[in-house]
């Protein structure tokens, strides 16, 4: 078993300053926010969704007292479980969020299950956590494979890019994500002409994957990865002159990846988002809130998730009663079904009864350098997917506790 670092530990127990209500009774709500803080995520999860927690507190420090801890899980399950089985047999926690990379969002999972403790899904796509593996204790939030698959990749699809090659982690995210776009490019008469899977983590280099791209005559190049992967992968890709023959469908991507890529790269690239700053009035009022805990970044999906997640599963306590929301993951988890969401990132929307919140998504398309007004001004929606139509249909879930 991988042994958790010192530096997880003290990550694990690292607390937010204590936020309590005039008149709190009791124990105050513990959130660990668990992610990857030190690899190819960090910069679309790490302490940015941290940040996203804390002010969810703060914004409901009137009526309901908590207080945030972190770890970062190295992207490793065994080191996902550890944390998890520690936070709550030793630290008291109530709530465990975001665990990007899915296959520690399913290890998690599976501890917070048998702990009856609560878990909201932001940062891991997997369709499996509202699927044959979703629990009465779970919530999927902002994204997952077969919303990404259907927007970005039917989207290409659909607009002439009828054969692909993937470019895929080799774990069960990018694996999930190519069989789900697989899926959509097929329905639209298209085919799939080969994939490469690469080590993940670890890779930086995807020449090799790329020429045999290149070699496959596809004239898409499907991006079954995430983070610093699809960064080096599309950089790499231009560099190789790849971009000269192929599109790039970058299959899961982030405003912050197209602010490390820069615009005279990124242009024209698609990719779908639940959120995005720039949407409305309210967007915008959230990611000056969300700008005075982390500066100098605006707000993706990721943070704008782990924000509403914990505002509402909040919102569900203050409702229910502290005391009840802590005796039971899976009484807050149905306190939270039960009453509509609403915040300013995502505005309205509803979970379902296999955990996963609806709400519209859109298809961005990366601006060029000319129709940037500024910085973080980056994208412009092409189509927005009403929420019933933007996820997979409730009767396709495999989620056992889905009774049709």
């Amino acid at each position: 078993m991988t042994q958790i670092s010192r530096r997880t530990l003290l990550a694990a127990t690292a607390a937010a300053p204590l936020i309590r209500p005039a008149r709190a009774q009791g124990k105050p709500i513990r959130i660990g926010v668990m992610n990857d803080q030190s690899g190819p995520y960090r910069d679309i999860a790490g302490m940015a969704s941290v940040s996203g927690v804390r002010l969810a507190v703060q914004e409901m420090a009137g009526s309901v007292g908590a207080e945030v801890l972190f770890a970062d899980h190295q992207n490793k399950p065994d080191v996902g479980a550890g944390i998890a089985r520690q936070w709550f047999d030793r630290d008291g926690v109530d709530l465990i969020m975001d665990v990007n990379t899915s296959s520690v969002a399913l290890a998690v999972n599976q501890v917070c299950k048998e702990k009856d403790r609560a878990y909201i899904n932001v940062g891991a796509a997997t369709t499996d956590l509202t699927g044959p593996q979703c629990t009465p204790v779970t919530v999927h939030w902002s994204y997952d494979t077969w919303m990404l698959a259907r927007s970005t990749g039917g989207a290409v699809a659909q607009a002439g890019g009828d054969s692909w090659y993937f470019l895929t982690a080799d774990y069960v995210f990018g694996q999930q994500l190519q069989r789900d776009t697989t899926g959509f490019v097929t329905r639209s008469g298209g085919k799939v002409l080969g994939a490469s899977a690469y080590p993940f983590p670890g890779t930086t280099d995807f020449s090799s994957f790329l020429i045999s791209a290149q070699a496959s005559g596809a004239k898409v190049l499907g991006l079954a990865n995430a983070g610093t992967d699809t960064v080096n992968s599309i950089k790499q890709a231009v560099e190789f002159g790849l971009t000269r023959q192929m599109k790039i469908a970058a299959l899961l991507m982030y405003i912050s990846d197209v602010h490390g890529l820069g615009l005279e790269t990124a242009q024209g690239l698609y990719m779908t988002e639940s959120f995005y700053w720039d949407l409305n009035d309210r967007t915008r009022a959230f990611s000056e809130r969300f700008k005075a805990l982390y500066p100098g970044a605006r707000p993706n999906m990721d943070n704008a998730g782990c924000y509403a997640g914990a505002l509402h599963y909040l919102k569900a306590a203050k409702d229910m009663g502290v005391a009840a929301a802590q005796a039971s993951g899976a009484a807050a988890v149905a306190r939270m079904k039960a009453m509509p969401t609403m915040d300013d990132a995502f505005g309205a929307a509803r979970i379902r009864e296999d955990g996963l919140t609806l709400f519209p998504t859109y298809l961005f398309q990366v601006k060029t350098p000319a129709e940037s007004r500024g910085p973080w001004d980056y994208l412009k929606v092409v189509v927005t997917t009403p929420a019933e139509q933007a996820w997979k249909p409730l009767a396709e879930s495999g989620c056992p506790l889905v009774r049709l």
